[in-house]
């Protein structure tokens, strides 16, 4: 047997009852573009990768869906989506009518593509242009609200703001470890600001290391993938401040329940994670190797430098979220 069968063989085995993405988009008649977007909206339960593997639907999964009354078109309209064009169709306005109504944030894109001049073509679910259209008929018929106008004589677009929080409360709503959820929050953050936040150039490493990837919205081209680095950036000062904000809050949480690992440390060690597994890895090691991490009330271990009292608070006392304490001032 060659290493790729043994692979093949051994992840199948670790998930059974298992079938890969591509698999059950054919399953399911879905465009491999809306199996995606129905995993990112939730509507395709995944079970989680393995480590540098990719994430596969149980077929009980794609049974259930494909039992829904009116299958598959059911399905495909809750992921079917519009660009500009299609959008100001739906609405019956006009192009420039819908573009302002969606640069001031009245509608949110749900995804983007690149056209052939690299610009950013924003597509928005039907099923949204048709609830605002019902929420909000003033907006799509008859002159245009003086607030309107004055924001967009202003230049407001936040269209892609709009997107960015979309997606990453998305993937928030799936993520339950502290660090993971810091790091979606870091993520809109460029290197400047993210060192603003996290001093510690380990803790930086790790929220890179375990920042999840989303199924859905990555471009395979270069100049996708370079789009892609750009709108995720936050670009507002508001945004920015509230996305510092929310980072700090997490790390907060995320350092009283396991440090960043560290040079010296064990890189499997998880101090939430005990068991046979774990103390038959530690009999298998040479006891003068094993590295000795620091619990949580024993104080920082040696080959750690302590960090200050004070350290990830600062920015909360600046913006007036928490009282300075002594060692804030």
């Amino acid at each position: 047997m060659t290493v790729t069968e043994a692979t093949r063989t051994h992840t199948a085995g670790a998930t059974p009852g298992c079938v890969s993405a591509g698999k059950a988009a054919q399953e399911l008649t879905l465009k491999r573009g809306e199996f995606d977007l129905a995993v990112h909206l939730g509507l395709i339960a995944v079970e989680p990768a393995a480590a540098g593997g990719r994430p596969r639907i149980r077929q009980q999964e794609i049974d259930r869906l494909r039992g829904l009354p009116g299958f598959p078109g059911s399905l495909r309209d809750q992921v079917r989506t519009a660009g500009t064009a299609e959008a100001a169709t739906l609405l019956g306005v006009r192009p420039v009518r819908f573009t302002g109504l969606a640069r001031i944030g009245c509608v949110t894109p749900v995804a983007f593509y690149l056209n052939r001049y690299r610009a950013v073509v924003w597509l928005y679910l039907v099923d949204d242009l048709l609830a605002f259209a019902a929420r909000e008929p003033g907006l799509i018929t008859g002159k245009s609200p003086a607030g309107m106008r004055t924001m967009l004589d202003s230049g407001i677009d936040r269209r892609a703001r709009n997107w960015r929080s979309r997606r990453i409360d998305r993937l928030l709503s799936r993520a339950e470890d502290p660090w993971t959820r810091a790091a979606l929050q870091a993520s809109a953050l460029d290197p400047v600001q993210l060192a603003e936040v996290v001093e510690d150039p380990y803790e930086r490493a790790y929220l890179a290391r375990v920042r999840p990837d989303s199924v859905f919205g990555r471009p395979g081209s270069v100049s996708g993938r370079e789009a892609m680095e750009r709108l995720m950036l936050a670009d507002d000062p508001d945004e920015i401040l509230w996305r510092r904000v929310n980072l700090t809050l997490e790390l907060e949480r995320a350092r009283e329940l396991r440090p960043a690992p560290r040079p010296g440390y064990d890189p499997g060690f998880h101090p939430a994670r005990s068991g046979p597994a774990r103390s038959r890895l530690a009999a298998d090691r040479p006891a003068a190797r094993l590295p000795v991490p620091a619990s949580p009330q024993a104080g920082p271990s040696p080959r750690r430098p302590a960090r200050r009292p004070g350290a990830g608070r600062g920015l909360l006392v600046r913006i007036g979220l928490r009282r300075p304490g002594r060692g804030d001032r």
